[in-house]
């Protein structure tokens, strides 16, 4: 059918090696790594307040492959009682619920407008899951990460600062 396999084969490859190249560039090899949380700050009708309690832990993981997850825990969450999460009672559920938030998916980087997306396969806020989640980068150096969310989960305008992890 083809009369030059060879040629058709190294194009192929060619083609496909500058794809791959392109979408590695997409993905913000700068942001690559696994990020703590420093600080989780919201403000909502002029008041600031740490939106997981302070000293929360988190972290967030970007791959090469453009894949992230990214996790916040606040420190202060109750024990259930039962010994068992599916046996929580409501109280101890709305505090899990308002004390931790997860997402897994894929991001991209635009350094041209500052702004990090998340495409947000799954969530602990339902809300989220399929949906993009785009973040302006305030600051980007080195071993600091800081970016605005517009419309935090808790509500408000949520500003997220995380330190690269060596």
């Amino acid at each position: 059918m083809y009369r030059y396999p060879r040629q058709m084969a190294l194009i192929l490859w060619l083609v496909t090696l500058c794809m791959a190249d392109s979408l590695r560039a997409q993905t913000g090899t700068d942001v690559v790594g696994t990020w703590s949380l420093v600080a989780s700050v919201a403000e909502k009708d002029g008041v600031r307040r740490e939106q997981f309690g302070a000293g929360a832990n988190g972290v967030l993981m970007f791959d090469e492959t453009g894949h992230f997850t990214l996790t916040i825990i606040a420190l202060n969450l109750p024990k259930f009682a039962s010994n068992n999460r599916a046996e929580a009672s409501g109280e101890e559920s709305r505090a899990v619920v308002a004390g931790t938030i997860a997402m897994v998916g894929r991001y991209a980087v635009d350094k041209t407008a500052s702004t990090l997306t998340f495409y947000v396969d799954a969530s602990t806020f339902p809300n989220w899951a399929g949906t993009t989640q785009k973040r302006l980068i305030v600051a980007a150096a080195g071993d600091l990460l800081e970016y605005v969310t517009p419309t935090a989960s808790s509500g408000g305008v949520g500003r997220v600062t995380w330190k690269r992890v060596r």
